[in-house]
């Protein structure tokens, strides 16, 4: 039997968060919206609108560590931010390194022949459906690793 997942992805930048949801079988995340928040109280609302049409149990936010793999400034004010909305939404988050989405989610649009400098929500949404994308498929490597290991007394 496998599980609904209800989980939604959250690329927080400094002026805007991208937003991206999954399917009930967690296999694929996809861009809902970009949140250009004017404050908290308006960030939280729309969240709180898409959390309750959607069911959402769970946040998943992009953490930037810098290159080398420490928490710098930005990943701080990512954290401090987030912990934040779960305390106001009453949902558990998780955190995914996103090093490097909002640059993969650029060469996408490019690909597509879209101009990155002129929808940088949509770049952010990209992000966001990276970073939960990225969490479903090691969500499943776990659960899987989980279901081919073998008890240790057999």
């Amino acid at each position: 039997m496998t599980q609904k997942i209800a989980a939604l992805g959250l690329d927080i930048g400094r002026k805007r968060i991208g937003v991206a949801g999954c399917d009930g079988t967690g296999l694929i995340a996809t861009g809902i919206t970009t949140i250009e928040g004017k404050s908290f109280a308006d960030t939280l609302s729309q969240l709180q609108a898409i959390i309750e049409e959607r069911g959402v149990s769970l946040l998943v936010v992009g953490l930037p560590y810098s290159m080398d793999g420490s928490i710098g400034f930005q990943a701080r004010q990512v954290q401090k931010f987030s912990k934040r909305l779960s305390a106001a939404l009453n949902l558990p988050i998780e955190f995914v390194d996103e090093r490097l989405t909002s640059y993969y989610a650029e060469q996408m649009m490019i690909e597509q022949n879209v101009s990155p400098s002129r929808n940088k929500g949509l770049i952010d949404r990209k992000a966001a459906a990276l970073i939960l994308q990225q969490w479903l498929e090691d969500r499943r490597k776990t659960i899987k690793a989980k279901t081919t290991e073998q008890p240790e007394n057999s």
